[in-house]
């Protein structure tokens, strides 16, 4: 059987001439957008290798201009603190040399022309506290001069003054009441540098002969607690046979009622030692004069002064002392006289 002629209409034709248009369509779009995305990468590829090239050449630039690294010693030459700190310690050097010829404050001396026959015979420190005024009072009444008759045992080369330092809130009531009773009276020592407190005792002890020495040049340098009464005509007399053997003797004396004794190493207990262990084995303290009554030769009260930055303290201010006489050329003079708490007929001092 014969098939029949297939017949194609126009509508047929055009349908299947479209067809391949249609599907090629989504392959355009996809080239395209592809060419765009690796245009836009290529863009940014060149952006960024040209942002490298830029930052590299301003970090060569940058790393040409920088400085060099500096050591320590570059940086104080450039600085000029080298050349500061040898002139400081030159003149540290010169200040120590000086002090050590005699030239202190308001006491100026040419090198090797200190006379001792120039020098007052002793500076009296009497130790004194604020809450001390009735003690004050009373030895004013008693063996201390005051008014013109103070005047003339200054003009007989002998000086008394209490000492004392500031309040620990500088300025206030205590301090102001300190200053107007020297003002009425003109026999105060008042040391601006050191705190009063009964736990700064033997600091005080150092400021007192650094002071003593900068405000005068005397044969002996005498320090007294507050609560003692002195031979004070006996006492003058004693330095004044002193002076004499001086002359001919050593010149170094640490004079006082010398003493030692156990360290009292328990917290709590009267006399207590915090450094008790620096003091050896038997616990015993070495030899030194009582703080009630001292006496510092001239050149040994210069030594105090000279060196007061590096004098080590203990607790106690008569201890401290000894210690700083250790090492020295000091002839110690132990004499009965000087024991305030003894019972010998012709000592100088008593328990007030």
């Amino acid at each position: 059987m014969e098939s029949l002629p297939t017949t194609t209409t126009k509508s047929e034709r055009r349908w299947r001439s479209s067809k391949p248009l249609q599907t090629s369509k989504p392959s355009l779009l996809l080239a395209l957008f592809s060419c765009i995305a690796w245009l836009y990468v290529a863009g940014r590829l060149w952006q960024d290798a040209e942002n490298r090239t830029i930052l590299a050449h301003l970090l060569n630039k940058s790393s040409l201009n920088r400085p060099k690294i500096l050591s320590l010693n570059d940086k104080l030459s450039v600085l000029g603190c080298n050349d500061l700190e040898k002139r400081i310690v030159e003149a540290e050097m010169d200040l120590t040399l000086a002090k050590s010829q005699g030239f202190v404050k308001n006491n100026l001396q040419q090198t090797g022309s200190s006379d001792s026959d120039s020098r007052i015979l002793a500076v009296i420190g009497v130790y004194t506290g604020f809450g001390s005024k009735l003690n004050r009072n009373v030895f004013r009444g008693s063996w201390m001069p005051k008014g013109d008759d103070l005047k003339k045992l200054e003009e007989r080369g002998v000086i008394i003054r209490f000492v004392i330092g500031r309040s620990p809130n500088h300025g206030d009531s205590l301090d102001r009441n300190i200053d107007e009773e020297n003002r009425s009276s003109s026999d105060f020592l008042i040391m601006e540098d050191h705190e009063e407190a009964e736990e700064e005792l033997p600091k005080k002890a150092k400021v007192f002969f650094s002071t003593a020495v900068q405000n005068w040049d005397a044969d002996f340098y005498v320090k007294v607690d507050d609560n003692i009464d002195l031979d004070l005509e006996g006492l003058i007399g004693l330095l004044e046979r002193r002076r004499f053997d001086q002359k001919n003797n050593s010149s170094s004396a640490y004079i006082g009622c010398m003493k030692s004794g156990d360290v009292v190493d328990e917290d709590g207990k009267p006399w207590y030692e915090p450094e008790w262990w620096k003091f050896g084995d038997e616990k015993s303290y070495f030899r030194h004069a009582s703080s009630s009554l001292l006496i510092l030769s001239n050149n040994l009260a210069k030594y105090v002064y000279i060196n007061s930055a590096s004098l080590k303290i203990y607790a106690h201010d008569d201890v401290s002392i000894g210690s700083w006489m250790m090492g020295l050329q000091a002839t110690y003079i132990d004499d009965n006289r000087f024991c305030c708490s003894s019972i010998t007929q012709d000592k100088v001092c008593s328990l007030a």
